[in-house]
């Protein structure tokens, strides 16, 4: 073989070798990513109309607040369903640990408040009507949280970023 042949075929191999590091680097970049950064989700149901349609969206949502980490009243975030094993659901928090909350809809049921437990978070659907959420069974541990739901992303022509849905009450001074 010549050196011209020997030349090419060490270039190959180099050139092989380049590509597969740029190749594994890129995976582990990307797995990273989607392990540690966001997730992009579709979403079914009624239990968070007007904000998000029945069926045919999706979300974007970042892990970087799994576990609950710096969750506060008012975000959207998705967990894992207590009662269905391999679902995932996304609700609005109403409560963290230490607030007290109603445990009913407002002017349903008979007002019983509740003060969540350490390590809980209390969350409804904003179609409380057509939401199995927190009032149904209970308090959510942190553990269960996904990410906190940032935006929603698809369709296209609707994609917007959420606000916070819950204002503080404004004091009555009279």
């Amino acid at each position: 073989m010549s050196d011209r042949v020997r030349r090419a075929v060490a270039g190959g191999f180099k050139d092989a070798g380049r590509m597969t590091a740029h190749f594994v680097a890129g995976y582990f970049l990307l797995h990273a990513f989607w392990t540690y950064g966001f997730t992009i989700r579709p979403t079914a149901g009624a239990s968070m109309v007007p904000n998000l349609p029945t069926f045919g969206t999706a979300v974007l949502i970042s892990k970087q607040h799994r576990r609950g980490r710096n969750i506060e009243v008012g975000d959207l975030v998705s967990f894992d369903h207590p009662m269905k094993l391999g679902e995932s659901a996304i609700k609005r928090v109403i409560g963290m640990p230490g607030d007290f909350v109603l445990r009913d809809t407002p002017e349903k049921g008979d007002g019983i408040m509740l003060q969540v437990p350490e390590g809980h978070m209390w969350v409804a659907g904003d179609n409380q009507s057509a939401s199995r959420d927190s009032r149904m069974f209970g308090p959510i541990p942190l553990a269960l949280v996904r990410g906190k739901v940032l935006a929603q992303v698809y369709p296209f022509k609707d994609s917007h970023w959420f606000k916070n849905g819950l204002q503080e009450p404004e004091e009555d001074l009279d």
